[in-house]
């Protein structure tokens, strides 16, 4: 991290407050909050909240979050002076707390107890208010109660993203000597939020697939859960270029029997997008984020979630909708990585017939039927010339390209900063 000073911004109701902070490394998350308070002392102020790239609001609650915003913010500073810009101040906007009648509806608790050593650091929910969430209340507790790793064994390394309610985080769990990926989701969030977290917890402890994202444990600490998963270091799919069709294959193999496993577990995705494919530099391809799956009743479902660009027409519709809507999105998934670009404002999308092979041009045709029943089954997608050609096992071929891209990006930022 750049220990150079900064200028921190916070920026109230009232006008702005600049403050000037000659050693970041040093700076931790009680310091600023005191800072904040001074600033704002009517305010019952909790935690702050920072920009990204993007525009979106990122929350800070601790230290290790802190340290995360920082980084990002020096980043952000050598980009700007290598374009000869002068840095801009890092502008935070102070949070105040909600009162506790709007907060954790599900009834989450904070165990302040301390823990045996060979106690997992886990406050399980008494309960929740809603009769039908019942079922997911019994199943949240026997996922916490389950759970292998304490808070006070991992330690925070970076941030990888943040998006669905929380910021995850690259980690290492100090017992089990091994890396992880941490979602961190604060509890003063929406109901629906709420319910999408434990849809997603359920989701991970009953799947046990090598094509879904594995999940090895979560705990609350100080208000927030923290979900611990596999770290696949080659990150999602939707950072990466134009993926050549032998690759691109492979991946599809891995995604089509990721959902087909979903599916034989009566769990529709809803979110499928190259930003839920993860893969890693050993050519394993992963689905993860769960948050808005939900379990099928009849095959088909009515609620609207997920993500607009990538839901089949039936669910822009508000139709009724069930696994095909999945086949969709993950065409429309597939024609985005082969393209290197989404492929709107075709309707239907159609890939290029000159620059891919008939049996992908096939494929993602059959995808892409407006009309849902038209599209391929689960045990169809899995018998098409296209998934057969490419499901030999070989994942070499992904790792190679995964380690390619990675080495490739890694000396592009080298060069950005000569």
């Amino acid at each position: 991290m750049n220990t150079e000073a900064i200028v921190i911004r916070i920026k109230t109701p009232s006008g702005d407050m600049d403050s000037s902070v000659d050693c970041p490394s040093l700076l931790n998350f009680n310091d600023l909050l005191v800072a904040i308070r001074d600033v704002m002392p009517e305010a019952t102020v909790t935690a702050f909240e920072y920009e990204d790239e993007v525009g979106d609001r990122i929350t800070v609650r601790s230290d290790e979050e802190l340290k995360a915003m920082l980084s990002y913010y020096c980043n952000t500073m050598n980009e700007q002076r290598m374009n000869g810009l002068l840095p801009d101040p890092l502008q935070i906007f102070p949070r105040a707390g909600k009162t506790p009648g709007i907060r954790n509806i599900h009834g989450l608790k904070v165990n302040t107890r301390p823990n045996p050593a060979n106690d997992c650091s886990h406050a399980v929910p008494d309960s929740i208010a809603n009769n039908s969430l019942k079922k997911s209340s019994a199943e949240l507790k026997r996922i916490l109660t389950n759970g292998q790793i304490n808070a006070q064994d991992i330690h925070y390394q970076e941030q990888l993203g943040h998006g669905n309610g929380g910021t995850v985080y690259k980690a290492y769990h100090v017992h089990g000597k091994r890396v992880l990926a941490v979602k961190v989701i604060p509890l003063d969030i929406t109901v629906e939020l709420q319910k999408q977290i434990m849809s997603e917890l359920e989701i991970l402890y009953k799947c046990d697939s090598p094509y879904i994202i594995t999940f090895f444990s979560a705990f609350f600490v100080e208000n927030r859960i923290s979900i611990c998963t596999e770290f696949m270091d080659g990150g999602s799919l939707d950072v990466y270029k134009r993926i050549p069709e032998h690759v691109l294959g492979r991946i599809a193999v891995a995604v089509v029997k990721g959902l087909t496993y979903l599916w034989s577990l009566k769990i529709l995705h809803r979110d499928v997008k190259p930003s839920n494919m993860l893969v890693n530099t050993r050519g394993r391809v992963k689905l993860c984020d769960f948050g808005v799956s939900t379990q099928l009743v009849n095959s088909i479902a009515k609620t609207y979630v997920g993500t607009n660009a990538y839901m089949a027409p039936e669910r822009i519709s508000g139709e009724q909708y069930g696994i095909h809507a999945d086949v969709w999105s993950a065409g429309i998934s597939f024609m985005e990585l082969a393209l290197g670009m989404f492929p709107y404002p075709q309707d239907p999308p159609v890939l290029p017939v000159s620059q891919f092979s008939e049996k992908f041009v096939h494929f993602i045709t059959q995808c892409m039927r407006r009309n849902p029943k038209e599209r391929p089954a689960p045990n169809n997608l899995m018998d098409h010339p296209f998934i057969i050609q490419y499901n030999d096992g070989n994942a070499e071929v992904v790792s190679m390209w995964v380690c390619r891209c990675l080495e490739e990006r890694r000396a592009q930022l080298a060069q950005g900063r000569m």
